[in-house]
C-alpha cells in the first residue's frame, strides 16, 4: 500500500512540475538585457573580463579605492565577506554600472565556500520531499536550482562539468522507483538538462563501477540507475568571481575585517564601516549608501555589529568529507547511497584525481575553523563499506575537513535535515541588507537578489540590469576541452636541480590538463612562468601542481599566505595532508620572493600553516592499534 502511495505520488509531482516549468519557463533570462544600452554595458564588462592581458589591481590600489571614499561619496555597495554569495554580489553589482567593494577578513573563500560536496546540484532529496509531502515550494526550488545548475557550468566552464552519478538498487521496486524519480528529475530540469538518466544492469554497473558490491547483506544488486548532476573546483571559483569582480571595476580585499559599522547621527542608519587591514593591523573608514552582509554562517555576528539585540537567523549545519584514493572509485562516475542506516544520503565522487566521500548533516557551533569528529568520519566510512567490494579503511583517509552550513532556521524544525536550503534577503537594520541561506548551486541568483534589495533600500541607479546569466568568469571566455593541447605543444618545464642545474621537462597531459581546468585560458601565463623563470618543478609528487603555480597567484590572485595558496588556490590541503605538508616550505620561499617576507614571516607561516592542516583529520593525525582507529 505505502509503495503505491508513493508511486502515484510521482503522477502528481509530474504534472506538478509541468506546471512549474510552464510558469517559470515564461521567464526568459535575456528579457533583462535586451534594451540597446544594456547590451553595450554587458560588452565592455565582458570585453575587460575576456582579456587575457588584463591584470587585476593590486591590493594597495584597493585599499585605496575604500579609503577613498567619505560621507559625500561613497561607494554605492559594500559588502562583508567574500565567500561565493559575496563575490557574487560584488560581482552582480559592478555589471550594473554601480560603484562597489567587497572585504573579507580572512581570504576569499577561506570558510563555507572551500569545504563543499563539489557538487552544483538540484537536489534529488529535495524533489522527493516536494514529491511525497505535496509541497509545490520545494518542487519550485528544485526547478530553479537545477535552472542555475547549469547556468554555473556555463558561467565557469573550465571550474564545472558534469557527473555522472549511479544510484545502486537492490529489488525491483526500487528499480522502478529511482528510475521514475530520477526521470521525474529530468523533467524539472527541462531545457537544463545535462544528460538523460538510464538504467544500467548489474553486470553493466560494475562494469562502469568496479569496486560496487554485487551483494549488500544478502540483497543481490539488481542494477543501477544513472543520472547526472555538475562538479565543481569550489573555492577556484570562488576566487574567480573576485577576480572577475576585480576587473570590472570592484574594490575587493581579502584580510580587511569589519570592526564596527558607521551610521548617520540623525537617522541612524548604516553609512558604512570601521576596517583593519589584518595584514597591517591598520583601521580605515569606507563608506557606502547599503551595506551587503554575506558573512555566511558569521551573518548573526555582522547582524549584531549593527543591532546587539538582534536575533540569530542562522541555524548551523555540519557537513564533513573524507577524500580516499583514486581506487575507490572509477574516473568519471559517482556513486550515490539514497539511504543509510539512519536515512542519510552519502555519497562517493571522484574529484581532482581522488575520490571524495561524504556528507553528514548534524547541528554544530560556529567556529572559524571548524573540525570533523572521528565518529563523523567513521560514520562516512562505515556507510560506504557497505556498499563496495574492496576494504575500506580509515588509514586510506587522505584528508577529512568540515564545512558549516549557514541554513536560514525555521523555528518550527526539528533539526537541520528538515530546512529548507532556499535562502532569505532582509533588512532588519537600515541600511544594511543580509543574505543568507541557499547553496553553492544557486549563488548567482542570491547575489541578484540580494543586489535588487540593495538597490531598492539604497535608492540607486544602476546603468542596466542583471547581466551574471550571460557573464562568464575570468579564464573561461573562448575556453575549451583541447585547449590543455596548446600548453602541451607549447611550452616546456624548466626545472631546478638540487644542485642548482636547471633542466627541462615535458608540459605533460596531466599537468597541462590541471592547468587548463584551473585557470582556464590564463594558463598560458602560468606555464610561460614555469618555462621562463625556472619554476617547472612539481610541488607534491603525484600531483599535478607547479612552482610556477605559487608565483602566478601571489601576482594574480591576490594570495597573501601559505594556506591561502595550498588550501584555495591550489587544492592539495584538501586531496592529501601530508602531501600539503611536504609542499609547505617550497610554497613559503616562492611566496617570500613574490611579497618580501622576512625570516620572521616565514617562520610564522610555516607554523599557521602546519596548524591549519592538523584540522585536517587525515590518517596521518590518527592514531591507530591493530590497524583500527583509537583516537585523535
Amino acid at each position: 500500500m505505502a509503495k503505491a502511495i508513493r508511486l502515484r505520488g510521482f503522477g502528481v509531482a509530474i504534472v506538478a512540475a509541468a506546471g512549474a516549468y510552464g510558469i517559470m519557463g515564461l521567464r526568459d533570462p535575456i528579457s533583462n538585457v535586451v534594451e540597446s544600452d544594456r547590451g553595450e554595458s554587458f560588452e565592455s564588462f565582458r570585453r575587460k573580463i575576456s582579456d587575457v592581458n588584463a591584470t587585476v589591481p593590486s591590493r594597495e590600489v584597493q585599499e585605496s579605492a575604500l579609503k577613498g571614499t567619505s560621507v559625500a561619496n561613497p561607494l554605492d555597495v559594500l559588502v562583508v565577506g567574500g565567500g561565493a554569495t559575496g563575490c557574487g554580489v560584488a560581482l552582480d553589482a559592478v555589471s550594473r554600472g554601480l560603484r562597489v567593494g567587497l572585504v573579507e577578513r580572512e581570504d576569499f573563500s577561506s570558510g563555507t565556500s572551500s569545504r563543499s560536496t563539489k557538487l552544483i546540484h538540484g537536489g534529488v532529496r529535495y524533489l522527493e520531499k516536494a514529491v511525497f509531502n505535496f509541497d509545490y515550494g520545494q518542487l519550485k526550488l528544485v526547478f530553479h536550482a537545477l535552472e542555475e545548475r547549469k547556468q554555473v557550468i556555463e558561467t565557469a566552464p573550465h571550474l564545472c562539468h558534469a557527473l555522472p552519478c549511479m544510484t545502486p538498487c537492490f529489488n525491483w521496486f526500487e528499480v522502478i522507483y529511482y528510475w521514475l524519480g530520477l526521470k521525474l528529475y529530468d523533467v524539472v530540469a527541462g531545457p537544463r538538462l545535462l544528460h538523460l538518466s538510464r538504467y544500467y544492469s548489474a553486470q553493466e554497473s560494475t562494469e562502469l563501477f568496479p569496486t560496487l558490491a554485487r551483494n549488500v547483506n544478502n540483497r543481490i544488486l539488481k542494477g543501477t540507475v544513472v543520472y547526472y548532476d555538475g562538479q565543481m573546483n569550489d573555492s577556484r571559483l570562488n576566487v574567480g568571481l573576485a577576480c572577475t569582480a576585480a576587473l570590472a571595476g570592484a574594490a575587493v580585499l581579502n584580510y580587511a575585517e569589519v570592526i564596527a559599522f558607521l551610521k548617520d547621527e540623525v537617522t541612524d542608519c548604516i553609512i558604512g564601516a570601521r576596517i583593519r587591514n589584518n595584514l597591517s593591523g591598520k583601521e580605515f573608514n569606507a563608506y557606502a549608501k547599503v551595506v551587503v552582509n554575506a558573512a555566511g554562517p558569521f551573518c548573526d555576528s555582522v547582524r549584531r555589529m549593527a543591532n546587539k539585540d538582534a536575533s540569530p537567523v542562522i541555524c548551523p549545519s555540519s557537513g564533513v568529507h573524507v577524500v580516499l584514493p583514486d581506487y575507490y572509485s572509477p574516473e568519471g562516475m559517482g556513486l550515490i547511497v539514497p539511504k543509510t542506516k539512519d536515512g542519510r544520503v552519502v555519497f562517493m565522487l571522484p574529484w581532482l584525481g581522488r575520490t571524495i566521500a561524504g556528507t553528514t548533516d548534524s547541528s554544530t557551533t560556529i567556529t572559524m575553523f571548524p573540525e570533523p569528529h572521528e565518529d563523523e568520519i567513521q560514520f562516512i566510512l562505515d556507510a560506504i563499506c557497505d556498499y563496495l567490494n574492496v576494504k575500506v579503511r580509515r588509514m586510506d583517509v587522505l584528508s577529512a575537513w568540515s564545512g558549516i552550513r549557514p541554513l536560514a532556521m525555521d523555528p518550527s524544525a526539528k533539526n537541520t535535515e528538515s530546512i529548507s536550503r532556499d535562502h532569505v534577503v532582509f533588512e532588519d537594520y537600515p541600511g544594511l541588507i543580509t543574505i543568507t541561506g541557499g547553496k553553492w548551486t544557486t549563488y548567482r541568483s542570491m547575489a541578484e537578489d540580494a543586489v535588487d534589495a540593495a538597490v531598492k533600500s539604497g535608492k540607486l541607479s544602476p546603468t542596466n540590469g542583471c547581466v551574471t546569466n550571460h557573464l562568464k568568469i575570468v579564464g573561461g571566455d573562448g575556453w575549451n576541452r583541447a585547449f590543455f593541447t596548446v600548453l602541451a605543444q607549447q611550452y616546456v618545464r624548466m626545472k631546478k636541480t638540487y644542485g642548482g642545474k636547471v633542466v627541462p621537462g615535458a608540459m605533460d597531459s596531466a599537468i597541462a590538463k590541471h592547468l587548463a581546468h584551473s585557470y582556464g585560458t590564463l594558463a598560458p601565463k602560468v606555464a610561460a612562468i614555469a618555462q621562463n623563470e625556472n619554476l617547472g618543478k612539481r610541488l607534491a609528487n603525484g600531483y599535478p601542481f607547479l612552482e610556477a603555480e605559487v608565483a602566478y597567484c601571489a601576482r594574480h590572485e591576490y594570495c597573501e599566505s601559505a594556506v591561502d595558496f595550498i588550501a584555495r588556490r591550489c587544492r592539495l590541503a584538501f586531496l592529501d595532508t601530508d602531501a600539503a605538508n611536504r609542499a609547505l616550505p617550497r610554497v613559503i620561499q616562492i611566496l617570500a620572493v613574490e611579497h618580501q617576507w622576512d625570516r620572521s614571516r616565514k617562520k610564522a607561516e610555516l607554523q599557521k600553516a602546519k596548524e591549519f592542516l592538523e584540522t585536517f583529520k587525515s590518517s596521518k593525525n590518527a592514531q591507530f592499534y591493530d590497524g583500527k582507529h583509537t583516537g585523535s
